[in-house]
């Protein structure tokens, strides 16, 4: 079981104001969807709720204590992140950045195991990229990079979930792939939160979802009844349609006539 929560925080964006404050409560086996447009702090959001950046008040719990006491072997031992972008600092295989999620589990010097290399392994298979083991991180494609970054937290096999446009480079199949992935994992009992630009992933993936406003305020609520047109509209500042495809509302930017013709 994992408890993720935050009380009253208010997240650390220079030259805005202190917006919504949020009293969040993330569990086990719920998916979480964070929406936004550019600019409206869903990437600090998570960061904040990682520990990697301070809020401006208030504070975040994981399970039950106060993450700002806890240090980040334990921390890394509950949740992973998976980050938008990411760099290669040093030259390394396939197989050793996926096995860099068995580090929270190591001592200093300790070397990997080979149920380590196992699991490390099952992570690569489960996005596909077995057989890429030996290949150099630095001659894989966007897509595949993202992916590696999914195997690399299933080898960490957190608790929690924190993701960061998991499906970003991801072609259409690694896109359903990867959120069958993270929605399998909240099966299981784990907990998933994520940031999204696509609004129609998040109403088919996710059963919570927090809408963030480049204004600071906020709102949150089961899917159902946040993602409707009019809050939506109002949060990216573009009219929708609403269409239903397999018993989901799913929403397209509506396009005037004229445009269509060009």
């Amino acid at each position: 079981m994992i408890s993720l929560a935050t009380e009253d925080l208010v997240i650390d964006i220079p030259e805005r104001g202190d917006g919504t404050p949020l009293s969040l409560h993330v569990e086990s086996g719920q998916v979480w969807g964070v929406l936004g447009p550019n600019g409206a702090g869903k990437t600090t959001l998570l960061h904040t709720l990682a520990g990697l950046r301070r809020p401006r008040s208030g504070r975040v719990l994981l399970d039950g204590e106060p993450l700002a006491g806890l240090r980040r072997k334990r921390i890394a031992r509950r949740l992973a992140v998976v980050f938008q972008e990411r760099q290669d600092g040093f030259p390394a295989s396939v197989l050793e950045t996926a096995l860099i999620g068995r580090h929270p589990f190591l001592s200093p010097w300790d070397l990997e195991t080979a149920d380590d290399i196992g699991v490390a392994r099952a992570a690569l298979r489960a996005v596909e990229l077995d057989g890429y083991e030996a290949r150099p991180v630095n001659t894989l494609s966007g897509g595949e990079r993202q992916r590696l970054a999914v195997a690399t937290a299933l080898t960490q096999q957190p608790a929690l979930w924190l993701a960061d446009e998991p499906s970003n480079h991801l072609d259409l199949r690694h896109q359903v792939a990867v959120m069958r992935l993270l929605r399998a994992q909240a099966a299981e009992g784990r907990a998933v939160l994520m940031c999204l630009h696509d609004v129609n992933l998040a109403a088919r993936w996710c059963d919570r979802i927090l809408l963030l406003y480049p204004d600071g305020t906020a709102c949150w609520g089961p899917t159902a009844t946040m993602l409707v047109p009019q809050a939506l509209e109002g949060l990216y500042g573009q009219p929708l349609d609403v269409v239903e495809v397999g018993g989901v509302r799913l929403f397209v930017p509506r396009i005037s006539v004229s445009l269509r013709k060009r």
